[in-house]
Formats: structure tokens, C-alpha cells, sequence
């Protein structure tokens, strides 16, 4: 977007800073799915950010209960034009580039982590409306969500404006192939993150698996087939020279003694485009008796010509926490 452009459109703003109140947050309680925001009308969303506590310290209370694993438990869920099913439907940290339950700085131009706030930039147009849920699904952590999201109300989007979608994907002592997104309809794949975790210690063998895209009638015979895992995301040799964030790719944590990665990247020019459906998978093409079991998690954005959101796997709590292990981290109570 050219920013000298002057536009007809009206800025608004959905946030949880009640001014009657004077609070700042919404709570979400264990065990329970909250409306944090919802609009009518048509536009588009520009800027969403948004904190919580319990990964580090819990608000106000420094002899509360913390665990890192709420970054996994807490679900980001958005719905578009009243559907029932969520077009976004990812655990937080997933979403916003590190699901290994812990948090790591990094400026992306579309999403990031910036020391303790998580944001997201990418352009998401409604027709009649939005709504933004949070469910908290830690067994033991109460928490409260700080949000802001700006969103244009304008008369009517493009034709060609696409629906955004992200969805999720976990699995646990996997060995030759993975898959991130299986996708019906009409649209394009706009990038991924990918966290990654073998269950040996010292080992990132499971970066061989390149990518395989399948596109719309062909299922047999990927349309897309890379190199390499660490490749797909622009790195190479294990991102030999460690950790690196740019605008639109990067590495915001690679940990070889914890086996431990997790990448970013989003497609702009280089949209994948389908027409019918689309199937982006990682496979390994060495021999599956030579390969180490690993965990991983993933969230695939895309844009699609319908907002109601894709029906995928369902996740236990268990599911969504059986990384290997967690960094143990010394957080200082207060920030």
C-alpha cells in the first residue's frame, strides 16, 4: 500500500479497555471460550494486537501460579460475517510465530513477538462483520487478554478481496511426513510457522523433509517440491549461522542441544495459487527406519473466496502440550 494515499474510509477500533471501568482487560477463565470483540459492518481488519499473562507472571500477582504452557492452551478464534465456524481457530503462540511455549522476539512485516506484546498485520476484509473469541484451555492458569485491533469500515471490499484464513495443525512422534494445511475452495496459500522439536537430544535431522504441494485435481504428483525443510524457509545447512528474523522469513529460535526450531514465512509475490484445493505437506525422503520421531506445530495462513472457516483435526489439551520438553525459564515476577 502506497501510505500517501488518502482514502475514504473510517477508522475504528475494538479494544478491551473499558473507559466506564477503567480496566484494561478481558478475563478468561480455565475452561472457558470469551467474545473479546465484535463488529458489524463491512471493511476490513489492519492491525490486531494482544497480551495476556501467565507465561511469565500473572497480573498484579506475583504469588500466582505461571506456566509457559499458556501460550499453547490459549485459542485465538475469529469468525467472519456471523458463520458459526471460525476462519481462525490456532493457539497464540502458533499464530504468532513460536509454538514451542515460550516466547521470542521478532519483527515480521505481517505478524511478531515484541517483548511481551503479539501482533498481527495481515489485511483481513468482512462484509457484514467479525467476531474475535479467546478460550482458555490450561488446566491450572486463570488469565485476562489486553487487546487492540483497528479495523476500516468501507462500502464495499473488492471482488477480489479474499476471505483470511489460519489453521492449525500438532502431531508427536512423527517420522517420514507432515502436513500443515488441506484446504477446499477457491484462494491462495499465504505462508506458514512451523515449530519443530526431535525427541533425541542434538539433533535436527528432521529438517531433511522438503516441501510437497498438491494443487487443486492433482494429488498424486506435488505441482511444488523443494529441497530441503530449512530450505522452504530460505535458510540452509540447519540455518547454519543460528537464529535470524527478517520482514517476511526467519528463524526466531534454533536450540540444537534441545533439538528445537521454529520458522516463519509468508508469501506476497509468490502466492500459492489454487483454484479447487490445495495440500501442503513436509516429507522425508530418507528411509523411515533411519529417521528420529520429532513433534511439531504449525499454523498455515491463506486467503479463501468464503469466511467460513475449515473443518480440521480436533486437539485434546494433551495434544496441544506433549512437545518433549519445555524450557524451564527464570522469569522475574514483575515485568
Amino acid at each position: 500500500m502506497d501510505i500517501s494515499h488518502i482514502k475514504h474510509e473510517k477508522t475504528c477500533q475494538v479494544t478491551t479497555f473499558r473507559t466506564d471501568r477503567r480496566t484494561k482487560t478481558v478475563r478468561i477463565p480455565r475452561g472457558e471460550s470469551v467474545t473479546i470483540g465484535e463488529v458489524e459492518g463491512c471493511g476490513r481488519v489492519v492491525s490486531l494486537w494482544l497480551t495476556f499473562p501467565g507465561w511469565f507472571w500473572m497480573h498484579w500477582d506475583p504469588d500466582a501460579r505461571i506456566s509457559s504452557t499458556i501460550l499453547k492452551t490459549l485459542i485465538l478464534r475469529v469468525f467472519w460475517d456471523g458463520h458459526s465456524r471460525p476462519a481462525v481457530c490456532v493457539p497464540a503462540g502458533d499464530f504468532f510465530g513460536v509454538g514451542l511455549c515460550e516466547a521470542a522476539n521478532f519483527s515480521g512485516h505481517y505478524f511478531g513477538i515484541s517483548s511481551g506484546g503479539f501482533y498481527c498485520r495481515f489485511p483481513m476484509p468482512f462484509r457484514k462483520g467479525f467476531r474475535i473469541e479467546m478460550e482458555n484451555r490450561d488446566p491450572h492458569i486463570d488469565t485476562e487478554v489486553f487487546l487492540n485491533c483497528v479495523y476500516q469500515l468501507i462500502e464495499q471490499p473488492s471482488e477480489e478481496a479474499g476471505y483470511f484464513h489460519a489453521t492449525f495443525r500438532t502431531g508427536r512422534d512423527l517420522q517420514d511426513r507432515f502436513e500443515i494445511a488441506d484446504v477446499a475452495g477457491r484462494g491462495h496459500y499465504a505462508g506458514c510457522t512451523l515449530s519443530m522439536q526431535g525427541r533425541r537430544m542434538n539433533d535436527l535431522s528432521f529438517l531433511e523433509a522438503p516441501e510437497h504441494v498438491y494443487l487443486d485435481d492433482n494429488d498424486q504428483a506435488p505441482a511444488i517440491c523443494g529441497t530441503g525443510l530449512e530450505d522452504y524457509f530460505l535458510g540452509g545447512w540447519y540455518f547454519r549461522e543460528g537464529p535470524f528474523t527478517g520482514p517476511l522469513h526467519g528463524v526466531p529460535v534454533k536450540d540444537p542441544l534441545r533439538s528445537c526450531v521454529a520458522m516463519y514465512r509468508v508469501h506476497t509475490d509468490d502466492a500459492i495459487r489454487f483454484e479447487k484445493c490445495f495440500r501442503f505437506t513436509f516429507q522425508h525422503p530418507w528411509k523411515r527406519e533411519n529417521i528420529n520421531p520429532f513433534f511439531f506445530s504449525s499454523c498455515a495462513f491463506f486467503y479463501l473466496d468464503t469466511p467460513e472457516g475449515q473443518a480440521g483435526p480436533e486437539y485434546s489439551t494433551e495434544d496441544l502440550l506433549s512437545l518433549y520438553r519445555i524450557r524451564d525459564t527464570d522469569h522475574q515476577s514483575l515485568p
